[in-house]
């Protein structure tokens, strides 16, 4: 086999000790044509700092603030293109490669031409607890989920996510509107409208530790990003509903917090609520 031109890219921001952790996982890798790149949405916490030192090796790159996941992954990505990469995969900071697993969805790429976005199977920290190995986009109830279903999957999450360079050239880059959550199920979407498959790769494995769910504001960024998402993606005869639906879902947050007024998750949901009509102007 010949080995394609992989570009590794791990965006971080305060990624503390798990950031190390990541990178000796990707270190360990023995896949024999790969670069990495480490993109720092201007963190705080010195781990850019401890990472340059420990892999000197590696790429890296500062943004002077933190521009969200899209925009920041964009930066390392257009980088990446231009120094030639053959595929691009995205990989969390909080996550941990098996080894081997890049080979293995390397091999399944080159074995599938019409196959655009690939992921592995994704476990929740180091349990057997499947995290990701597939997702549903319920245009009925507004979400993205997971699922366990590895032989048709609607999106692949950006956690892990292995790229083909055409992918880039046919839609672009990933979508910057959105900060943070759902530009993968975005950039999967629209893969799947110009005509690429999606795979999961069974034997392929990461270990995702989660540290955005120890963050309160996660609550916000799903709900605006996932109006956005729809919003934006909805077919015409969709669109009417979308907008009664959001109406629905936003008195239902208005009896919420007459209940519990200082609930912290239901006033982060009504800003989402707020902040998605300003962005709609």
């Amino acid at each position: 086999m010949q080995y394609p031109k992989v570009f590794i890219i791990i965006l971080n921001y305060n990624g503390g000790e798990i950031l190390k952790k990541c990178l000796d996982s990707i270190y360990r890798e023995d896949y024999p044509n790969k670069e990495v790149v480490v993109v720092d949405n201007n963190s705080s916490d010195g781990s850019l700092d401890e990472v340059m030192e420990a892999f000197s090796k590696f790429n890296f790159i500062k943004n002077n603030q933190n521009i969200g996941f899209a925009a920041g992954n964009n930066v390392a990505i257009k980088w990446a293109l231009e120094k030639m990469a053959d595929y691009v995969f995205l990989l969390n900071n909080d996550a941990l490669m098996e080894r081997g697993s890049l080979k293995k969805l390397i091999e399944e790429a080159e074995k599938n031409p019409k196959v655009g976005l690939l992921s592995p199977v994704i476990y929740l920290g180091d349990s057997n607890r499947v995290w990701f190995s597939g997702g549903e986009i319920d245009w009925i109830r507004m979400r993205a989920k997971h699922q366990n279903d590895i032989v048709d999957t609607e999106y692949i999450t950006g956690c892990a996510m292995l790229i083909k360079k055409n992918v880039f050239k046919t839609i672009g880059l990933l979508d910057e509107k959105f900060f943070l959550y759902y530009e993968d199920v975005d950039f999967s979407y629209r893969a799947k409208k110009a005509g690429f498959g999606l795979m999961i790769i069974p034997n392929a494995k990461v270990y995702h530790f989660e540290k955005s769910s120890q963050s309160i504001d996660k609550i916000y960024y799903l709900v605006i990003s996932g109006i956005m998402f729809f919003r934006k993606n909805s077919k015409y005869l969709m669109r009417f509903y979308v907008e009664m639906y959001l109406i629905a879902r936003k008195l239902k947050n208005v009896f919420d917090l007459k209940g519990n007024p200082k609930s912290k998750e239901k006033l982060l949901v009504q800003k989402a609520y707020r902040d998605s009509e300003k962005n709609k102007k």
